[in-house]
């Protein structure tokens, strides 16, 4: 009888072992998209993708595959990030140590000596000696250790994703800052050019005044025109540096100079951009896999918090050896033992245990709103770069033609003047528009490839290693 009654108690703690408290995780239902807003039929035919180009295939420019390939091993964000997984691995183990025995083994010595009361007893000493091996394990009846394990698997798993996210950040901010640093090189560039442009321009005015050709007047404007394009040139070279200081602050290092490869005109730019399926986006999205890694991580402290309503059972047993002098310490007649199990009913909290289960409910539906509002946010942030892509490709194309125009309404105002035929006001005005212009479409053309940049990292491309 003793023995099936063991065995029946064995039985008894392997099925309560099983049993875990708590909801299972299932995904919450989240509006999907049947298609994207701002998107062609070329973008959504197929299921092929942008964010399936890996960024080397994407960005053909050496230089900055250097730069991007430099940040991913110095950035300290992303350092940081990956110190972040490995304190979560860490807990991992740490949470689910609980689920099993403790086990300690050590020696023990002690002394006592007594004098001796006369007419009572005589005094005594003696010294004891022993060696114990000490187990105590919680049971995890109820799962509360096994749901804080899921739960920090799902937080192991949440920090992974963050730290994916954050490459495919760190990708696009690379790529954003050095194609913003080119297109201030072209802006430089078209600015020297202009300043020499009017300096010759200044020049000939000058002459024609001193020949009676011309006024004053004409000369001043000419010294305008020039002044103009000189004071632009000095805030662009501080941009530049400041530019340069950014991307090696995410390079992590000291401000510098940085390589240049291909010209802003020269970087990839996409005419149809395939966007792929939306139902593909919640797989692909490293911020929304995260999400839900925390909602997993939140779902099952709902059931660390219901475990804590049940009673909380506790086993310890020591055995060992223990005798007076190690002469007689492993005798047969020094083995010694003792166990206790205790297992202890919450019945007065103040209601804290069921405002724990409570809050922990709360913090799920807290994470349930997150996730869906990320994928929201998501679906906005693809639809905007759709829109962006398109519509400033549209806009690239007008200003390529508004430039032309102004160029040649310049060229045909400085053949007027030198024929005498109009004053220099003409020519200061058509020159100022044809400057605008030019900065102008430098800007349309950069534009154009940030929105591709953006539609890359929106659509969950750049962490793919």
């Amino acid at each position: 009888m003793k023995r099936w009654g063991s065995v029946a108690g064995a039985l008894l703690v392997v099925c309560l072992s099983s049993c875990r408290v708590g909801p299972n995780y299932s995904r919450p239902d989240v509006p999907k998209a049947p298609a994207y807003r701002g998107a062609d039929n070329a973008a959504v035919s197929g299921g092929t993708s942008l964010a399936d180009e890996k960024w080397w295939d994407l960005f053909k420019d050496a230089e900055l595959q250097t730069l991007i390939r430099t940040a991913l091993k110095q950035n300290f964000d992303l350092r940081v990030a990956a110190s972040r997984v490995e304190q979560a691995r860490q807990q991992v183990t740490i949470t689910r140590s609980n689920q099993f025995p403790t086990v300690g083994v050590g020696p023990q010595v002690s002394g006592v000596k007594s004098p001796a009361i006369p007419g009572v007893f005589g005094g005594y000493s003696y010294i004891a000696d022993a060696l114990n091996l000490t187990v105590s394990w919680n049971p995890d009846f109820w799962g509360r250790y096994r749901r804080a394990t899921e739960s920090a698997r799902a937080t192991l798993r949440a920090t992974e994703w963050g730290r994916r996210s954050i490459i495919a950040s760190l990708v696009e901010e690379v790529a954003t800052d050095y194609l913003q640093l080119r297109e201030y090189d072209y802006e430089l560039d078209i600015e020297k050019r202009s300043l020499e442009s009017r300096q010759e321009s200044l020049k000939l005015t000058r002459t024609l005044e001193k020949g009676g050709a011309t006024s004053m007047v004409d000369v001043r404007q000419a010294e305008q025109l020039v002044e103009e394009a000189a004071e632009l040139i000095p805030q662009t070279e501080q941009a530049i540096q400041q530019e340069e200081n950014a991307i090696s602050l995410l390079l992590g290092q000291n401000p510098g100079s940085i390589p240049r490869g291909l010209a802003i005109t020269e970087q990839a730019s996409l005419e149809e951009v395939p966007a792929g399926l939306p139902s593909e986006l919640l797989e692909r999205r490293p911020d929304i896999q995260e999400a839900e890694q925390n909602l997993v991580a939140a779902n099952a402290q709902i059931g660390v918090a219901r475990a804590q309503l049940f009673p909380q059972i506790s086993l310890t047993g020591t055995g060992g050896v223990e005798s007076i002098g190690l002469g007689n310490l492993f005798s047969w007649g020094a083995r010694a033992w003792n166990y206790s199990g205790t297992a202890t009913q919450p019945l007065f909290n103040a209601g804290s245990l069921r405002a724990n289960v409570r809050l922990s409910e709360a913090q799920k539906e807290q994470a349930v709103l997150t996730y869906q509002q990320d994928i929201e946010t998501a679906f906005e942030q693809v639809s905007n770069a759709l829109i962006a892509n398109r519509k400033l490709r549209d806009y690239r194309g007008h200003q390529e033609a508004l430039t032309e125009a102004t160029r040649d309404s310049s060229r045909l105002a400085q053949i007027r003047y030198k024929g005498g035929v109009t004053s220099y006001l003409e020519v200061l005005t058509n020159e100022t528009n044809f400057l605008t212009a030019e900065i102008a479409l430098a800007r349309a053309k950069l534009a154009e490839r940030l929105a591709l940049v953006q539609l890359y990292n929106a659509l969950g491309g750049g962490w793919q290693q």
